[in-house]
């Protein structure tokens, strides 16, 4: 059997990068999706690889600051499906490395509204479900930038330092529901925004000696959502090819 078989997953940001690929790995592994994202075109054309190799996809678009967005993606999701077991907080932006002198408080507002408070909002928001149901899983998208600081911006290391920080709490709190609740800390990621960047970005200082693949993200966010990772609570797990460790 499938390793996701009949799980209503929100993957959000999931049309494009690192989100698409979860959403189109999830969907092999059995898992109905909702592909939610601010880009509607993009995320039909998730869902339309998805619904023609036989999986089960719809898509939504939300603006994952706009908590009445959020409310109507959960909603929408009962409504399909009925339940929700499994939360993907994927969408987040980049601050392009800006330090903290020339970090404006739009910058920071901004990092902070989608990189933190969406997660917050859309956790709240699926948690009382979940407890009803007596099961479910949250996998929150941070970054190493949430544990090791180095030359990173200032807003996007203090924002994933807060989503590590979130994560932990609701795993504390939620796991005697049998909510399961984990964050991914991925290193460099080939997506088809980084690759350019990519071209000229060296990679000696990975001690595997190469960027990272969606397609590995997305077998790790497999497994947290899965069965399979029951005894899976409050991890916070870096697929950064050992970047962090040197």
């Amino acid at each position: 059997m499938s390793r996701l078989q009949n799980k209503v997953c929100i993957i959000t940001g999931a049309a494009s990068g690192m989100g698409e690929s979860e959403a189109i790995a999830f969907a092999e592994q059995g898992a109905k999706l909702i592909i939610a994202d601010l880009n509607l075109e993009q995320a039909n054309q998730v869902a339309e690889k998805i619904i023609n190799t036989g999986g089960e996809a719809f898509a939504f678009q939300v603006d994952v600051t706009q908590f009445d967005q959020l409310q109507q993606l959960v909603e929408f999701t009962l409504e399909k499906f009925g339940r929700i077991d499994v939360l993907l907080n994927n969408a987040g932006i980049f601050d392009k490395y800006t330090n903290s002198l020339d970090t404006t408080d739009e910058l920071w507002d901004t990092m902070f509204a989608i990189n933190v408070k969406a997660v917050f909002h859309l956790s709240n928001l699926v948690l009382p479900k979940m407890i009803e149901q007596g099961s479910g899983a949250i996998i929150n998208i941070a970054s190493i930038a949430g544990l090791v600081a180095q030359m990173g911006g200032a807003s996007y290391t203090a924002s994933k330092h807060a989503v590590i920080g979130y994560t932990k709490h609701l795993a504390a709190v939620y796991a005697k529901h049998g909510i399961k609740i984990n964050a991914i800390c991925p290193g460099t990621i080939r997506t088809p925004m980084t690759a350019k960047m990519l071209e000229t970005r060296p990679t000696d200082k990975i001690p595997l000696d190469r960027f990272g693949e969606a397609s590995e993200v997305a077998e790790l966010a497999i497994f947290l959502a899965s069965d399979e990772a029951r005894f899976m609570n409050g991890s916070c797990i870096t697929i950064d090819g050992g970047y962090t460790i040197i």
